[in-house]
């Protein structure tokens, strides 16, 4: 595509929003506009010598897809054009790149007339912008193509670029982790995900950029790209019974079974009234899949056992319509991005829902005094993963709130969540296993239900659709 000499008009400000997949084995969504979303495992591409253990292997490789934009003059030739490899599925989407990765392309010029240029420099940079704020780099990478006290590929050796044709392949590895300003010290942090998300409070942006630098007085012509980049993280693998469940296709063994599995929250007493009779309490004990790092496209296994000695009680809590676990979201800017604490009860503070825990009935573990069910989160393709940078972080976490029975009123009142619990997204499924959704079809059906609803509360979120579009579609 073409951009106007002066300035670099990125990708993504420009492109409809899409989202498309790879079938090659597992595959990486890129969302234009939004986001580069990774699903799986990527389509082959060589990654850099020496890159760290951190990056994960690539069983097969398989060619990815070239994208060449270009500079105009006035009369509509193209005289500068940037072409890049990368792992996106066509040269339609932005250019997409994981860790590790060997940023290869060339940069070419095609000019009518001689020019006395300075210099063509190529640059990587990534940025994190907060809305209303100067954007800050954390990522600058800067190679020398050519000067005039440099030979041209061709070895010849001129003081200015004459009439002609010129192509200058580069490589540019991109690192795993880079070193960062946080709260006044000096840190390494691993290289963070590309971040745009309508009205979202921050973006993080990386792009590769041409400069054609020319004399004093004179301004500098530059050809710029946004790239995606996505980190490769994994959950560990689960326990062993948990792994043959999922590749056998077989119902999970819950805690009591499988200990090893499972992560066992506290217990929590819930008291209420019962049709405004008598009182009734009931203890309930929320488990989660080990390790609780989940993968996006993936199912987030739950485990809820209610025990107690009235049995309406039981009955009217241990109904899937009373429960209600949600998946919740943080975003945190700022100065105290990456704090666990981070700005809690300030503007730089964001929280949002991302889904609700569905649960239907475990077989026949249920007995006299107790009620077992199984339960599950689904996962979108679309979320993003989790990350901790300065600021800027994303994280979540699982919220157990109030139930919602009739015939049942908590005593006291109850505002806030009964238990929540931190878990980790991940942008890959662990080597080999895929947590797949067992949720009966009328219970997939309420997530469904969930998802429309939600997404009615989120188109009425204005808060920051004044600060310039950015982000907007």
């Amino acid at each position: 595509m073409a951009q106007h000499a002066g300035r670099g008009i990125c990708l993504f400000l420009v492109l409809p929003q899409t989202t498309s997949q790879l079938a090659n084995r597992q595959s990486i969504v890129c969302v234009v506009m939004n986001h580069v979303e990774g699903d799986n495992e990527l389509p082959g591409y060589t990654p850099r010598l020496g890159a760290t253990s951190s990056v994960a292997p690539l069983d097969t490789f398989t060619p990815g897809s070239e994208h060449t934009i270009s500079l105009e003059d006035s009369k509509g030739h193209k005289w500068l054009l940037l072409s890049v490899k990368s792992r996106a599925p066509t040269s339609e989407f932005r250019p997409a790149f994981c860790a590790g990765d060997l940023i290869s392309g060339s940069v070419i010029l095609d000019i009518s007339k001689s020019r006395s240029s300075k210099a063509i420099v190529v640059t990587v940079t990534a940025t994190t912008t907060l809305v209303g704020q100067e954007g800050q780099d954390f990522l600058v990478i800067e190679k020398e193509l050519w000067t005039p006290a440099m030979a041209l590929p061709d070895g010849s050796m001129v003081p200015k670029l004459e009439k002609g044709h010129y192509t200058w392949p580069f490589e540019i590895a991109l690192p795993n982790e880079t070193e960062v300003l946080d709260r006044k010290e000096t840190k390494k942090f691993a290289l963070p995900p590309s971040f745009t998300e309508r009205a979202s409070p921050a973006y993080i942006n990386y792009k590769i950029t041409v400069i054609v630098k020319r004399g004093a007085l004179r301004v500098n012509q530059t050809l710029t790209t946004d790239f995606a980049y996505v980190p490769i993280t994994k959950p560990e693998l689960p326990s062993p019974m948990l792994q043959k469940a999922c590749k056998e296709n077989l119902p999970f063994i819950g805690p009591e079974g499988d200990p090893e599995g499972w992560c066992i929250l506290p217990s929590v007493t819930v008291t209420g009234t019962l049709f405004g009779a008598k009182r009734g309490n009931v203890d309930f004990n929320l488990a989660l899949a080990k390790p609780l790092n989940y993968a996006r496209g993936s199912a987030m296994p739950l485990w809820l056992t209610f025990t107690g000695t009235d049995e309406q009680a039981l009955d009217l809590l241990a109904n899937h319509q009373a429960i209600r676990v949600f998946l919740k979201r943080s975003l945190a800017t700022g100065s105290d991005a990456t704090s666990d604490c981070a700005g809690k009860h300030t503007d730089n503070f964001f929280v949002g829902t991302m889904a609700r825990a569905v649960f239907w009935p475990a077989g026949d573990t249920s007995t006299t005094g107790k009620r077992v069910l199984r339960g599950e989160v689904t996962l979108k393709k679309t979320f993003k993963q989790s990350v901790v940078f300065p600021r800027f972080s994303v994280r979540y976490h699982l919220e157990v709130h109030p139930f919602e029975a009739v015939g049942f009123v908590h005593a006291p009142h109850v505002s806030g969540p009964l238990l929540t619990q931190p878990v980790n997204v991940t942008s890959f499924h662990a080597t080999g296993i895929v947590m797949r959704s067992f949720a009966p079809p009328k219970y997939a059906e309420e997530i469904e239900n969930f998802d429309n609803s939600v997404g009615l509360l989120e188109n009425g979120n204005q808060r920051f659709y004044h600060h310039g579009g950015l982000g907007v579609s």
